[in-house]
C-alpha cells in the first residue's frame, strides 16, 4: 500500500470513528437531559410523585419495564429500525428519570449538584483516557464486570442486613468500578466505530444508540454511587 493510499484509508477510519462517537455522545447527552427534566418534574409534582414512589406496584412495573427495554435493545437492536431503537432509548431515559425523582426528596439540591459535577468531571477524564490510551483495556473490563456482579449481589444482601459499613464499601467499590468501565466502554466503542459503515445510516444510528445506552448507564450508576458516598441526606 502506497503512503497516499494508506493516508486515505486512515483518514476514512478516523472519519468513521468521529461520526460514530459524535452520535454516541449526542444521544447520551439527550438521554441524560431527558432523565434530568423528568426527574425534576416528577419530584416537583406531589400527585405524580406519590403515584409513582408511593405505589409499590407501579415501582415494580417501572423496574421490570426498564430491564425489559435494556434487554430488548441489547439483544434485538440489529432487527429494529433506527426510529424504534431511538424511541426505546428515550423512553428508558424518561422512566429512569421517574425512578430517580426520589433523590430530590432524599438529598439536598446542593449535594445532587456536587455529585453531578464530580461525576461529569470523572466521566470526561476517563472517556479521554479510554480514547487516547494505547493500552488494551479488555482484561480490565472483564475484571470490572465481575466486580459489578459482586456489588449487585452485595447490594441485594445489604437490603436485609442494613449495614452502614457495607453500604459505604459498596459505594466506594461502585465508584471505582464505574470509573473503570467508562474508560473500558469508551475504548470498546471507538474500536466498534472504526468499522462503522458510513454508507448505512440506519446501522450507524442503531450502533450509536447502543453506545449511548452503554455510556448513559455508566454515567448514571457512577452518579448514584457518588451521591451515596458524598451526598448527605435531608435528615
Amino acid at each position: 500500500m502506497s503512503p497516499t493510499t494508506r493516508s486515505v484509508a486512515q483518514s476514512g477510519v478516523t472519519s468513521a470513528v468521529s461520526v460514530y462517537m459524535r452520535q454516541v455522545y449526542q444521544w447520551m447527552t439527550a438521554g441524560l437531559a431527558l432523565t434530568t427534566v423528568v426527574a425534576y418534574g416528577v419530584a416537583n409534582s406531589p400527585a405524580i410523585r406519590d403515584a409513582i414512589l408511593g405505589n409499590s406496584l407501579v415501582m415494580i412495573l417501572l423496574i421490570v419495564a426498564q430491564f425489559g427495554m435494556v434487554i430488548a435493545l441489547s439483544a434485538a437492536i440489529h432487527k429494529m429500525s433506527a426510529g424504534t431503537a431511538t424511541g426505546l432509548f428515550l423512553l428508558y431515559s424518561a422512566l429512569t428519570g421517574a425512578m430517580l425523582s426520589s433523590i430530590f426528596v432524599i438529598y439536598p439540591i446542593a449535594s445532587i449538584a456536587n455529585a453531578f459535577l464530580v461525576t461529569t468531571g470523572t466521566f470526561l477524564a476517563m472517556s479521554v483516557y479510554g480514547t487516547v490510551t494505547k493500552r488494551d483495556l479488555t482484561t480490565m473490563g472483564n475484571f470490572l464486570f465481575m466486580g459489578l456482579i459482586g456489588i449487585i449481589i452485595a447490594m441485594v444482601v445489604n437490603i436485609f442486613l442494613k449495614s452502614t459499613m457495607m453500604d459505604f464499601i459498596i459505594s466506594c467499590l461502585g465508584v471505582l468500578i464505574f470509573t473503570g468501565l467508562t474508560a473500558y466502554d469508551t475504548q470498546k466503542l471507538r474500536r466498534f466505530g472504526e468499522a462503522a459503515p458510513l454508507d448505512d445510516g440506519t446501522a450507524v444510528r442503531r450502533g450509536a444508540i447502543m453506545g449511548a445506552l452503554t455510556l448513559y448507564l455508566d454515567f448514571i450508576n457512577l452518579f448514584l454511587m457518588m451521591l451515596r458516598l458524598f451526598g448527605g441526606n435531608r435528615n
